[in-house]
């Protein structure tokens, strides 16, 4: 299978680096997006944004920023996996699809066993899950107490609770109320409480409901939080845009500074208003294809080999921890890992592609 193609049919790796050159750097407004590669693979993407002068985004920004909006609104609480795996006595499973966002979660959180250390050393958990499925219950290993919710729903719950934790009356009805009550009760009854969730199968309006709750049970006690990155190296990715501009992802160089302004910089966004004038999509980790709508758009696309579009410029790479050693953040232990390539193979990193076409992009401004 040939590394590269142009609208289909197979080119030398030289020629795609040097059209990729051509497309990117004729630009006046392009667009580097997708971003679904591992920390060096983001650097080099955010390096050639900014010389390039146009934006960059994350295919999963969206749920990123629902989680960073609502702590950068008015605050938020955070733990890691072995402290709540040590400490958590009191457990708030919320939404489902939890083990879909973090595969390995009750493996890493042994929810089964008891607390080694904090005031609820020794003593059962008690797991409560709003919004989940019996499947999903039966695979923590330990009884849940399951409360019914739909994903629109789960906003009003948790308004309920902290309308009772605060003394105040709700409109239900009095069974309804006492059961809100009971909650409120073990919530209340804490020594080190966590809630968990992911901000991919949520409203943005839950995620601020659940740091708000977190806010006032923490007026009386210890209650925190852990949000499960998002998909495709999201967590990593953020943390890369951070420290290098200070901004997470939705960022745009075009004034020669960086600006983050999450309407503005949207990837589909600028793409499918005509804003952006060039593509490179990067989806390294399962070869997700782009968003935006508009198909006539000068498009350069880095991903798995065999997962290239039929138009445009493709480029294959390889997959992080997978094709090639990665350091991505990794949910288990809350950090920057290195990941071993589980089978390696030939292909380039996304960091080594980036580098050959601005290398190919400076030879042309030389000229």
């Amino acid at each position: 299978m040939s590394q590269a193609t142009l609208d289909g049919k197979p080119i030398a790796l030289d020629d795609a680096y040097a059209a990729a050159a051509k497309i990117l750097g004729a630009a006046r407004s392009p667009v580097v997006a997708g971003l679904s590669a591992d920390v060096p693979g983001a650097r080099a993407a955010i390096l050639l944004a900014e010389r390039l002068r146009g934006a960059y985004d994350h295919l999963a920004s969206a749920d990123s920023l629902a989680d960073l909006d609502a702590v950068r609104s008015f605050g938020g609480f955070s733990t890691t996996p072995n402290e709540a795996r040590v400490r958590g006595d009191v457990v708030l499973l919320i939404g489902s699809g939890l083990t879909s966002a973090w595969p390995t979660i009750f493996e890493r959180l042994a929810l089964g066993n008891a607390p080694r250390h904090g005031s609820g050393a020794g003593k059962p958990r008690k797991i409560l899950w709003l919004g989940g499925t019996a499947s999903e219950a039966a695979a923590v290993g330990a009884p849940v107490e399951l409360i019914p919710a739909s994903t629109a729903e789960i906003a009003a719950t948790l308004g309920v609770w902290r309308a009772r934790l605060g003394g105040r009356r709700v409109a239900l009805d009095a069974e309804k109320t006492k059961a809100a009550d009971a909650i409120v009760e073990t919530l209340k009854g804490a020594h080190f409480g966590v809630a968990i969730w992911s901000a991919a199968a949520l409203e943005p309006l839950t995620v601020e409901s659940i740091q708000a709750l977190l806010t006032d049970l923490n007026t009386t006690l210890r209650f925190t939080g852990i949000a499960i990155g998002a998909r495709s190296g999201a967590s990593g990715v953020g943390q890369a845009s951070g420290w290098m501009t200070g901004f997470p992802v939705r960022t745009g160089f075009g004034r020669a500074r960086p600006e983050h302004d999450p309407w503005r910089f949207e990837a589909a966004r600028l793409v499918d208003s005509g804003e952006a004038d060039a593509a490179l999509w990067i989806a390294a980790h399962d070869g997700e294809a782009p968003p935006w709508s508009r198909r006539d758009i000068p498009l350069v696309t880095l991903g798995p080999a065999g997962s290239g579009a039929g138009r445009g410029l493709f480029i294959a790479v390889g997959r992080p921890g997978v094709d090639h050693d990665a350091v991505e953040f990794s949910q288990d232990a809350a950090c920057m890992t290195l990941r071993a390539a589980s089978a390696p193979g030939a292909a380039p990193t996304v960091a080594a592609v980036v580098a050959a076409i601005d290398a190919r992009i400076s030879e042309v401004s030389s000229c």
